[in-house]
């Protein structure tokens, strides 16, 4: 009998032990998954997440990502302005504009594609045949942004006056039809809207980018999140960069995976890839000192409404590692 009672109470001993352990082991699950720090991260249609996604620096991720997918940069840079999101991604001139209106974010990182994938296309059968016949003539392009920089030091390059072409903004997808339409004279535009004109519609390039723009995306943050979740920016950074090297090296594959996504064209797709050779960048003095020089040059066309300083706007710590190992 005293056996029966010392047994029981060894039992009830351990099934209390097992049950606090459960107990302590389930808080302790509740906390981590508490403590889990997410991105949000905005995104358009076959950018970074199928990127991360196909050349696997997706997985084993530390933290979540929570995408959110928008139709252009713009509506990204709003939601970072208004806090609804931590990370994106967009065109050096389109995050200065919206920096020098006071918006509390950086540009951490990004990439710089070849300048000749910024172009100026007329249709096949315009008279155009150069910079030099663009005065007087109706010019669109994305206002604040890559389009209408284009423009204004394509036409100050052709030693043609701003006024003595007319302006007309308009995104991509209202330009390339007004271009085929024929009413504009000109369209000026970016990758892979320049393989899709050039190769399914017959358009012609007579002007790009070349010693005009840096033609950089940035990967851009908010300084909350660059406060708050550091080393999880750190290392979305960090994969964003691998996977665009892997993008080089994989071209064609590449090119298919976003296809299937955006219902483009693989042959476009293949084409603009191959054409901006698009790489990881460190922002480094000379990246700050190239886009400083197009900021000016912006404030001066009337883009930007202020000179800025944009050694402010960066913050080269994300990428300085990177510069070591260089």
């Amino acid at each position: 009998m005293s056996i029966n009672s010392h047994d029981h109470s060894i039992t009830r001993r351990l099934a209390a032990s097992l049950l606090a352990a459960a107990i302590t082991l389930s808080t302790a699950a509740a906390s981590l998954a508490a403590d889990t720090i997410v991105l949000r991260v905005g995104d358009q249609k076959g950018g970074n997440r199928s990127l991360l996604e196909i050349s696997g620096y997706a997985k084993d991720l530390p933290y979540r990502i929570e995408w959110s997918e928008f139709p252009a940069a713009a509506p990204i840079l709003e939601a970072l302005n208004a806090g609804a999101l931590d990370v994106g991604y967009t065109g050096d001139l389109s995050f200065l504009s919206v920096y020098a209106a006071g918006a509390p974010i950086k540009a951490i990182g990004g990439t710089r594609s070849d300048a000749k994938t910024q172009a100026i296309l007329v249709r096949q059968d315009s008279p155009i045949k150069s910079a030099a016949d663009l005065k007087g003539k109706r010019l669109a392009g994305t206002r604040g942004g890559w389009g209408q920089f284009l423009i204004d030091a394509t036409l100050e390059k052709a030693q043609i006056k701003l006024e003595d072409a007319t302006f007309a903004p308009l995104g991509p997808v209202d330009a390339k039809i007004a271009l085929v339409a024929g009413s504009i004279d000109a369209w000026a535009v970016w990758e892979p809207y320049v393989s899709f004109a050039t190769l399914k519609d017959k358009a012609r390039v007579i002007a790009d980018g070349e010693g005009l723009t840096p033609t950089i995306t940035f990967i851009v943050a908010s300084d909350n999140a660059i406060a708050t979740k550091r080393a999880a920016v750190q290392d979305l950074v960090q994969r964003l960069n691998k996977a665009r090297l892997w993008s080089l090296d994989h071209v064609a594959e590449y090119a298919r995976n976003t296809a299937e996504l955006t219902k483009l064209p693989e042959d476009v797709l293949r084409s603009a890839y191959t054409a901006q050779h698009t790489s990881p960048i460190v922002i480094d003095e000379n990246v700050v000192k190239e886009v400083q020089e197009a900021s000016d040059r912006s404030t001066r066309y009337g883009i930007l409404p202020k000179k800025l300083d944009v050694s402010k706007a960066v913050d080269r710590s994300f990428t300085a590692a990177a510069a070591g190992s260089n």
